[in-house]
C-alpha cells in the first residue's frame, strides 16, 4: 500500500462476529514507525505492544502502519504488520519532512533518510488520509529503543466534536 491508497472504510467483521475491539476500531489510530536496517520483527513488536498496552489501545484500533518509503518492506516492517493484519504505507522523506511534529527531530535521522522525523510524521500522516481528515494529532509522541522509534497518532476531531482519546 502506498501513501494515496485508500483504507478500509468499514472494519466491522463482516460476518457480524462478535469483535471485541469494535469499540475501539472507530478511533482509527495510526502507527508510525522508524526503523534501522539491523532492526527485528521482535524488537519493533515488542516496543509497538508495550506502547499500545501502556495507552490501552487494542491492535484491532489500529488501521496502518507507516513509515519512511523505503523502510516500507523492512522485513522487521513487514512482519509486525503481517501478525497484525495492518497495511503498511510509505511515505517519502519529503512528505514526512513537511509535517510539523511536536519532537524537534534527529540530526542523525536527518542525515541518514533526509528528514528529521520517520515515526510521528509518518503516523500524523497516516492518521489524517483514512477519512479524509485535515488534521491528526499525536496521542504518544515518539518512544524509542536502540533500533527503533514508534509513535501514534489519530485524526483530529472536526470543529465542534470531541476527541475520543
Amino acid at each position: 500500500m502506498t501513501a494515496g491508497d485508500a483504507l478500509p472504510a468499514d472494519l466491522a467483521d463482516p460476518a457480524g462476529t462478535p469483535d471485541p475491539d469494535r469499540a475501539t476500531r472507530s478511533c482509527r489510530y495510526a502507527v508510525g514507525v522508524g526503523v534501522r536496517p539491523q532492526t527485528t520483527g521482535d524488537e519493533l513488536a515488542g516496543l509497538i505492544d508495550a506502547v499500545l498496552t501502556d495507552r490501552e489501545i487494542a491492535p484491532g484500533a489500529v488501521v496502518a502502519l507507516a513509515t519512511l518509503d523505503r523502510r516500507a518492506d523492512h522485513p522487521a516492517v513487514r512482519a509486525v504488520a503481517a501478525a497484525r493484519g495492518w497495511p503498511v504505507i510509505g511515505y517519502s522523506a519529503g512528505e514526512l519532512g513537511a509535517v510539523a511534529t511536536e519532537a524537534a527531530g534527529s540530526p542523525r535521522v536527518q542525515a541518514a533518510v533526509g528528514t528529521p522525523s520517520v515515526a510521528e510524521a509518518a503516523a500524523l500522516l497516516a492518521a489524517a488520509e483514512p477519512g479524509g481528515h485535515a488534521a491528526a494529532h499525536l496521542i504518544v509522541t515518539k518512544r524509542t529503543v536502540p533500533t527503533a522509534a514508534v509513535a501514534i497518532a489519530m485524526p483530529s476531531p472536526a470543529a465542534g466534536e470531541e476527541s475520543e482519546q
